[in-house]
């Protein structure tokens, strides 16, 4: 009698480590949701900062005429009034270029 008690008990036991293991909300189920987390925070935190630097940014054009300025001069190309534009080439950069041409783009 005994000994069947003990068998029973054993299966049972063996029965609940399949399903804690395998089953739904078993262990490997909570492995991949704490991955899934992980991720998750980490794709917030990337998305938090680039919103902070948006928010940043949209603040200075309210507010700056700096920046307004910075963004027309860099995006734009314009000049006040009076000013005169310069373009430095870098001669070697030209040079490697005809190099370039004359071996036929490789």
């Amino acid at each position: 009698m005994l000994r069947y008690a003990a068998l029973i008990l054993l299966i049972l036991l063996i029965a609940l480590q399949v399903k804690l293991w395998t089953g739904q909300g078993g262990v490997r189920e909570v492995w991949r949701l704490q991955h899934r987390v992980g991720e998750q925070k980490a794709e917030n935190a990337k998305l938090k900062t680039r919103n902070e630097t948006l928010q940043a940014e949209v603040d200075d054009l309210k507010h700056g005429d700096e920046a307004v300025e910075e963004r027309a001069r860099s995006e734009l190309g314009l000049l006040k009034p009076g000013e005169t534009f310069y373009q430095v080439v870098d001669q070697n950069a030209d040079k490697s270029r005809e190099d370039d041409k004359a071996d036929g783009g490789h």
